[in-house]
């Protein structure tokens, strides 16, 4: 943590004030809302009245007695261990904004990137055509990894035809386009292939939502014609999601989760039931199931970012992420749509960021740190070629 805030702060020593007013440009939708999860967690760190609490700490205030005032949070170390988690998904999306202002370092951004999901992708292959080739890896991670791998590599073919079109080397960009399509394919076995049926839904609106990206701006449309279009696609998707969480009955958070044994969903429904506005703390998940967990020797997991969110920043904290998901794609779609011919950038930014949305709601993947910290990068690239200018390419 000490190296990471001091490379940190020394990026923002050396930034220059082109820098800085690119970022400024950058996170001109709402810079001070990307503070909001911060704030959230850091709140449960203060002493406030236990009937804002989880109502497990009222009932131990009164069986032992002592003051009505204390933290939120069930373990302070583990909020702490969130709390500079968040910070440094935060900062790392602030300076991937400048140091990505240039073309040539977005584009080696965008490579790692895809390169690296998609072998998380080719890892969920081999293991399950063949599970003495490559060890287990956790499920959900490496299917959450595959998702936004495919958007990526998406934008890497989309690249390479981009350089095709304007006199590049022909040879180099059937290169990176071999390499994209692979990628592509890796990745979409993987999602579509060997994951479950929400998590491959969740992809195909990411999908989706970059072919519509790229259909309003090849053919041109009109203002007009694109909004109609536009619509038309969210109605689309409204239907798909109210159809997949009307199939199934409970808590509408464990609707779209694989089906759990009885007892196990029973627990989660009680812990669930017993989350107030502010949760039990974040990153306290793993300690309060402990409570909850009927039967001895047992562990009760997550079965969904989404219910592990609520159940440890209550709803302020899910509807602050959710809040801060949507205004970014709100920003990302404008800005790939009036970007040019760098659309592809904000495009697959939007694009995963939807797939992480959906996923959510439906797998653990988005808990591992090296996701969420996979995805700031990820905003802070579409954010920051959303608004880059010819000059500083």
């Amino acid at each position: 943590m000490m190296a990471a805030a001091l490379s940190l702060l020394a990026a923002a020593l050396s930034t220059r004030k082109a820098d800085y007013e690119h970022y400024v440009r950058a996170t001109a939708w709402g810079r001070w809302i990307l503070l909001a999860i911060p704030l959230c967690i850091a709140a449960q760190l203060v002493p406030l009245p236990l009937s804002w609490a989880h109502p497990i700490w009222a009932s131990a205030h009164d069986v032992l007695g002592g003051l009505s005032l204390g933290p939120i949070t069930a373990d302070t170390g583990l909020t702490v261990n969130a709390l500079l988690l968040a910070l440094a998904a935060v900062s790392l999306l602030g300076v991937t904004i400048p140091v990505v202002r240039n073309r040539g370092r977005a584009e080696l951004v965008l490579f790692v990137l895809s390169g690296v999901t998609a072998v998380s992708a080719l890892t969920l292959d081999l293991h399950r055509l063949s599970p003495s080739v490559a060890a287990a890896a956790p499920a959900g991670f490496t299917t959450t990894l595959a998702g936004l791998g495919l958007m990526l590599n998406l934008a890497v073919m989309q690249l390479a035809a981009e350089r095709a079109e304007t006199r590049h080397s022909v040879l180099r960009s059937v290169a990176i386009g071999l390499c994209g399509l692979v990628g592509a394919l890796v990745s979409a076995a993987a999602i579509f292939g060997f994951s479950g049926t929400n998590s491959a839904i969740a992809a195909a609106f990411g999908v989706v939502l970059m072919l519509l990206i790229l259909i309003i701006r090849r053919l041109d449309l009109s203002p007009l014609a694109a909004g109609a279009l536009s619509v038309a696609a969210l109605i689309g998707a409204t239907i798909v999601l109210s159809f997949l969480f009307e199939k199934s009955s409970g808590p509408i958070l464990m609707r779209l989760v694989p089906a759990a044994g009885g007892e196990t969903k029973a627990a989660l429904e009680r812990m669930l039931a017993d989350t107030r506005w502010f949760g039990a703390g974040a990153g306290t998940f793993s300690a309060v199931a402990r409570i909850y967990q009927s039967e001895a020797g047992t562990t009760l997991t997550a079965p969904s970012a989404a219910i592990a969110v609520f159940a440890v920043t209550g709803w302020i904290g899910l509807t602050a992420i959710m809040a801060v998901s949507l205004i970014a794609l709100v920003r990302l779609f404008f800005g790939a749509l009036q970007r040019g011919r760098d659309s592809f950038f904000p495009a697959a930014s939007a694009a995963c960021v939807l797939f992480a949305l959906v996923q959510s709601f439906a797998g653990p993947g988005l808990l591992r740190p090296a996701a969420i910290l996979c995805l700031s990068v990820i905003v802070g690239l579409g954010l920051s070629q959303s608004v880059s200018q010819s000059s500083s390419r």
